[in-house]
């Protein structure tokens, strides 16, 4: 019998440079997060349960926000993704705290997935035709080895606030990815230029119709295998350094060099918004508030999901 597909949300960031924890930020007009509208475009388009990936830390301040909120036919699971979850074999080096990362994070998820699913980060906002897409993909798929990676334009992920880092994606004949090249430091020149800044602090410029990912990508169950081999081969090598991170982006990569995977670079026309800096909040709730006067959301996210409920 086929399975609805779940959402992996990786919702345990520090958030360094937001300043504080964003993941649990309101937006919305009734105190939305950005969580809650990804979680409810998902829902419309199809996904059936959600699994957040979060710290032990913020547990408790983040049941008591999304709990009562979310639909109660809403199926959750929560996953804490903590320094000392590691394979057997494995330790924390002395003197480590910042997390292992996103591919870490979804390496922690995996027993709590059986079902083909989709990753997004907490913080960004994604829109309906892009969980459309994802969905769509997961469900016409039948190759265990095909996955799928949503990718917007760059120019459609700028922050007006400072530089970004994105994920570029090569695509090759049929929409198939050959690589993910990591870039930092892009930001929006004042004469409208995109501008990447490598280590050398020399400049280049983007087109802006790149294609990047940020990290929507649509798997099937069969890559949790390679998630652990991964990271156990990121630990051997780099295990006993402090800040290096085992990212999503470098899974993806390593099945594609490996031929392990194929992945299928899916574009969706949606702008993406999110909160990398404190500054970028008040342009988002403006956002959410254009959509909501549009009726593209309606006014309080939850109410009629929870009045449907009471009725029953």
């Amino acid at each position: 019998m086929h399975k609805s597909p779940t959402l992996l949300i990786l919702a345990a960031g520090m958030a360094t440079r937001y300043g504080s924890l964003k993941q649990l930020d309101s937006f919305g007009p009734n105190g939305e997060t950005i969580m809650d509208y990804s979680i409810y475009d998902a829902m419309r388009t199809g996904f059936g349960k959600v699994v957040f990936v979060i710290r032990k830390s913020i547990e408790e301040a983040f049941k008591a926000t999304m709990h009562d909120r979310l639909p109660p036919q809403l199926h959750t699971a929560y996953v804490a993704q903590e320094l000392d979850m590691l394979p057997p074999g494995f330790q924390v080096p002395a003197g480590r705290t910042k997390p292992w990362g996103t591919g870490h994070a979804v390496w922690a998820a995996s027993a709590n997935i059986q079902e083909p699913f989709a990753v997004i980060n907490a913080d960004d906002f994604y829109g309906y035709e892009s969980f459309k897409l994802a969905v769509d993909f997961l469900n016409s798929s039948i190759d265990e080895t095909e996955h799928g990676l949503v990718g917007f334009k760059l120019a459609n992920t700028l922050s007006e606030h400072g530089s970004v880092s994105r994920g570029i994606c090569t695509v090759g004949p049929g929409n198939t990815l050959t690589s993910l090249t990591e870039l930092t430091k892009i930001a929006r020149a004042e004469d409208g230029r995109i501008l990447v800044q490598d280590e050398g602090a020399a400049y280049s410029e983007l087109q802006g119709d790149e294609l990047v990912s940020m990290n929507l990508m649509a798997f099937k169950p069969s890559v949790f295998p390679y998630f652990e081999q991964y990271l156990k081969e990121f630990l051997e090598e780099k295990g006993q350094e402090l800040k290096t991170e085992f990212y999503l982006p470098a899974v993806v990569n390593e099945m594609l060099a490996t031929g392990a995977a194929q992945v299928k670079v899916i574009p969706t026309p949606e702008k993406w918004f999110g909160v990398t800096y404190p500054e970028d909040k008040q342009s988002a709730i403006q956002q959410i508030k254009a959509l909501t006067e549009a009726n593209i959301y309606p006014q309080n996210l939850w109410e009629k999901t929870h009045a449907v409920q009471d009725e029953r």
